[in-house]
């Protein structure tokens, strides 16, 4: 399987981090060994002094297409889930002052933090599905669906142009704003709607 995650997916966000809109999805990988399951805790890493928590909506692919138009892209998903998007933000910034990939700052082991999934039929509105990150029980992040610049399907048909999607990919849909550092200690607990999805501390 694949992590395919879009980025600058929300206004917010953008202005935050002081970036361009794009005309496209903007799209990164991480590696499946970026992958924490079932609440593992999130090790900080050695090479990094500034690692940023981005809290994203997440779908799981449930069948093999390509070149998928929009109005069939919701067949191509059956769940959405919860996923943290850590950024070692000073590699990154590193990276893109010299015009090159963010590939070691979003993809290292463990920077992608994956809830269970919930069924698409728990939801009634795809277009309305709230969402949030508290630390330390407090909320840093919140973020609802509605707010996306390329919603799930535009996202879906999009990545299918240029890569074929398999069944079990995932796919990371972008972050609100709020995004901010964690350090070793801190809890972290993600919410869709009231459902509790991730609950790990940072070692």
């Amino acid at each position: 399987m694949k992590i395919v995650a879009i980025g600058r997916n929300y206004a917010d966000h953008i202005a935050e981090l002081q970036n361009e809109v794009p005309d496209e999805p903007v799209i990164f990988f991480k590696p499946d060994t970026a992958i924490l399951r079932n609440n593992e805790p999130f090790y900080y890493p050695e090479y990094s002094n500034d690692v940023h928590h981005e809290v994203e909506l997440l779908l799981r692919v449930s069948r093999e297409g390509k070149n998928i138009e929009q109005k069939f892209a919701h067949k191509y998903y059956d769940a959405i889930g919860l996923g943290i998007d850590f950024t070692a933000r000073d590699l990154q910034a590193k990276a893109k002052a010299k015009g090159l990939p963010w590939t070691l700052a979003k993809g290292f082991n463990g920077s992608a933090p994956v809830s269970e999934f919930l069924p698409l039929s728990d939801f009634p509105d795809l277009h309305n599905i709230n969402f949030r990150l508290d630390v330390n029980g407090e909320t840093r992040q919140q973020g609802n669906s509605k707010l996306m610049l390329h919603p799930f399907d535009e996202i879906i048909a999009y990545i299918s142009k240029f890569i074929t999607l398999k069944k079990g990919d995932i796919i990371y849909t972008g972050t609100p704003q709020g995004v901010g550092p964690v350090k070793i200690g801190d809890r972290l607990e993600g919410y869709v709607e009231d459902k509790k999805l991730l609950d790990f501390e940072v070692k």
